[in-house]
């Protein structure tokens, strides 16, 4: 008896829309090990004169980042621009009320803009500005020291601090989770909207070709949601160009079935902002659309940062601590490669995302202080899908067979997706959520000019629970499967168990 089999057709005449490159973007906070001792660590023997890991700057390059959200987070709530500019040796300790440390600001804002540049033109910065416990007047000398060529008080400043050319920042948060209790300067969202239009008005005299990022809901789970993003858009519309998502996911209670669907909730999340955002567009009349920008996404163990929190002690505010190292195992990167489906099949409305975060905190990249650098189980899918996700994303409507989810129900076991390059190749991005079996798949190829498999790269173990370690750093890496085809119209392959495929076509 043959076994059940998912099956889709790729059409050229059906498109989900073009992705943008900041699709692969990520995130850089002031939190743990994420900058000191992993981007920036000036005694290691790979730094350069600016204090840079080069072997960290190597990986990011190859994991293929572009746009890189900074400096939080839950950090910006109380982040003193001020502090992270001019001489090093000058710049003051202040306490991080938000992850309960002691912040340097040996890097700050012209290191960030140096790391950038040394990754890459495809590097692109994105800031955020503090409206947790600071606003407009702020905002606005962030932007002028930043980005004015000259001639004013700031931007002198910052030549005299060494950098004559602007920073040239075009995309900015205002703000960040100002919906979410544990931030500092929390809101309502009626007093957030009214901050976040004042801001982005003054912003927009200063410059009016700057892209703005209003916070949305810090979860679909928060009891403010939806209601959060009527009432900011109601105040923003016509001066933003996208409402933040945040979703991070994890095993609740050990139910594994569930969290290797967690893309359902991911993309319902999407599916109802863009609602959301389209009902306070048809109100105001408007014919503008409001993009999304998923800024915070990732697997997090986040019920274990929770409990560790509880056991701080009120009087030690340690420097660089080793906070959400979270160690990802092959079943962490499948779900991670289903949520970059997600993301991709949204890729008409979701144009901005950032995988949080990028070096040792929730990370796919880890570091030893003074040691290696290593890949973990989610850097391979992130790497491949920003090399061969670039282009039209075609309309995937799987027919596959489903398994039951405690939490969402029938859920089908293909999660899919299909990119086309601008050269005619496609990639299918395919994940098989069946942790026991085999699941073969059928695809129908109509208007397409392909011949061949070029490869068919599978992440996928026979220990799930697999995982890159200091000790162990390529314990686990993608490997190519051999017996895919692609006969008459028709590509047959068979998706391993528990597995993140790329299959490329030409």
């Amino acid at each position: 008896m043959s076994k059940p089999t998912a099956r889709f057709t790729l059409d050229s005449a059906f498109t989900v829309g073009e992705v943008n490159p900041r699709l692969f973007g990520s995130f850089v906070e002031h939190l743990g090990r994420c900058v000191y001792t992993g981007v920036f660590e000036p005694d290691h023997p790979t730094a350069d004169a600016k204090g840079l890991r080069q072997d960290v700057l190597d990986l990011v390059r190859e994991l293929g980042v572009t746009a890189v959200r900074y400096p939080g987070g839950n950090f910006v709530s109380g982040y003193k621009w001020e502090d992270s500019v001019g001489p090093a040796e000058d710049r003051p300790r202040r306490l991080d009320l938000a992850w309960h440390s002691t912040e340097s600001n040996r890097f700050g804002l012209s290191e960030y803009i140096d790391f950038l540049r040394k990754i890459g033109p495809q590097a692109e910065p994105m800031m955020a500005v503090n409206l947790g416990t600071r606003g407009v007047a702020e905002a606005l000398e962030l932007q002028e020291y930043a980005n004015h060529a000259g001639g004013t008080a700031l931007s002198d400043l910052r030549v005299a601090h060494g950098d004559k050319d602007p920073f040239g920042i075009r995309l900015w948060c205002l703000g960040n989770e100002m919906d979410g209790p544990w931030q500092t300067g929390h809101k309502t969202a009626e007093e957030y909207g009214r901050l976040a239009a004042e801001t982005a008005r003054a912003m927009r005299q200063q410059d009016p070709g700057v892209e703005l990022v209003a916070c949305g809901s810090s979860s679909q789970s928060m009891p403010t949601f939806a209601e959060w993003e009527a009432t900011v858009l109601k105040e923003t519309y016509d001066l933003v160009d996208y409402i933040s998502l945040h979703a991070y996911y994890w095993p609740e209670d050990g139910d594994l079935d569930s969290f290797l669907a967690s893309a359902v909730d991911m993309e319902s999340f999407i599916d109802n902002v863009v609602a959301t955002a389209d009902h306070v567009g048809a109100r105001l009349k408007s014919k503008k659309k409001i993009n999304l920008s998923f800024d915070e996404w990732n697997v997090w163990y986040l019920p274990e940062w929770e409990a560790r929190a509880k056991t701080f002690e009120q009087d030690d505010w340690p420097e660089a601590p080793r906070l959400l190292e979270d160690n990802y195992s092959v079943t962490d990167a499948v779900v991670f490669g289903s949520l970059l489906i997600a993301l991709l099949r949204h890729a008409d409305r979701v144009t901005v995302a950032c995988l949080a975060q990028l070096v040792n905190v929730i990370a796919p990249i880890m570091t030893e202080p003074g040691g290696p650098a290593w890949r973990q189980t989610t850097f391979f899918p992130f790497a491949q899908a920003s090399r061969y996700g670039r282009g039209q994303v075609l309309d995937v409507r799987v027919d596959s067979p489903t398994y039951e989810t405690k939490k969402y129900g029938e859920t089908d076991l293909l999660h899919a997706t299909a990119v086309r390059a601008e050269d005619g190749t496609v990639t299918v991005f395919a994940v098989n959520r069946s942790r026991t079996d085999a699941l073969p798949l059928e695809v129908a190829l109509s208007g397409l000019d392909l011949s061949r498999v070029v490869e068919h790269s599978a992440l996928a173990d026979a220990d799930p629970d697999a995982r890159n370690t200091l000790d162990d750093p390529e314990r686990v890496a993608p490997h190519t499967v051999d017996g895919t085809a692609l006969q008459d119209g028709t590509l047959n392959a068979v998706l391993e168990p528990l597995s993140w495929n790329v299959i490329r076509l030409a």
